[in-house]
């Protein structure tokens, strides 16, 4: 596992936010994964937060998006914010019980 890789785990009301900060490998992926498979069955809207994310390897991106079957027969809804969403959200949900999204800030408007 990169080193330096950690999740926060929030909850408020019916949402859970998950923070990556660090670098993303296979590992990584990973552990993201059992975290979802984990929570995901008290929780319909997931908002998985990649501004502080380092290196994303292609191999932990592949991992990742591989494995999202993991949450098969769950009815939840990835969001992905941050610079670093487009990087990470899957291109199409690898089953009909999950739906993904994506909202990316870009840096002048964080700054202001």
């Amino acid at each position: 596992m990169a080193t330096n890789f950690r999740i926060f785990v929030h909850r408020n009301s019916e949402n859970m936010h998950l923070k990556l900060i660090g670098d993303f490998d296979g590992t990584s992926a990973h552990e993201l994964l059992n975290v979802l498979k984990r929570y995901c069955n008290r929780t319909s809207r997931v908002f998985i937060h990649t501004s502080c994310l380092g290196d994303i390897h292609p191999f932990g991106r592949d991992v990742f998006h591989d494995n999202l079957d993991v949450l098969k027969g769950q009815s939840i809804t990835l969001v992905f914010t941050g610079e670093n969403a487009s990087q990470l959200t899957p291109e199409e949900p690898t089953f009909s019980d999950l739906s993904v999204d994506h909202i990316e800030h870009n840096k002048s408007v964080q700054e202001k």
